[in-house]
């Protein structure tokens, strides 16, 4: 099997197993420029080591901005292996995923963005490894007020597909 991951064809043998989930109804507000968890995780536990994860993650951040004069946020895939600490393995665009910026100083503005993180790791484990998406503002001060997983109603989702060697 063939896909194309970050513009460069990988070859993968045969899917092994797929899990995914879907969410909606509580969601994560963050509104600092540190990297904070979200509820859009989910769990795989690959059947061999040498397994390779396709992880898909899909939502549509929302932001609000009372007066200042950017509204960006950066987005993240984090991995825990066997319940261990959460550590960054995918970046998307590690400084700015999402937003708009140079509007005018005072502007209250409200913006919504569909954001998929989807990227191929090799956890080289038979372990449960648990991904996890991590949001932030892009700076401190005048990147918004605040980023969030997105409204309550709308879904958020992750899958995450072992392909064997």
């Amino acid at each position: 099997m063939a896909l194309f991951v970050g513009g460069t064809e990988k070859s993968f043998g045969k899917v092994l197993q797929v899990q995914s989930m879907t969410t909606s109804g509580s969601n994560t507000s963050v509104t600092s420029d540190s990297f904070a968890a979200t509820e859009v995780t989910d769990q795989i536990t690959p059947s061999a080591s040498s397994s390779k994860i396709l992880v898909i993650c899909n939502l549509s951040c929302s932001q609000y901005e009372n007066s200042g004069t950017h509204n960006k946020f950066k987005a993240g895939i984090y991995r825990s292996i066997n319940g261990a600490s959460y550590a960054r393995v995918y970046a998307g665009q590690a400084n700015s995923y999402g937003g708009m910026g140079g509007f005018g100083s005072g502007t209250e503005i409200s913006s919504s963005w569909p954001v998929t993180l989807t990227f191929t790791d090799s956890p080289n484990t038979t372990n449960a490894v648990d991904y996890k998406v991590y949001l932030a503002l892009n700076v401190a001060s005048a990147g918004g007020d605040n980023v969030t997983t997105g409204a309550s109603d709308m879904e958020r989702g992750v899958t995450l597909i072992e392909l064997g060697a």
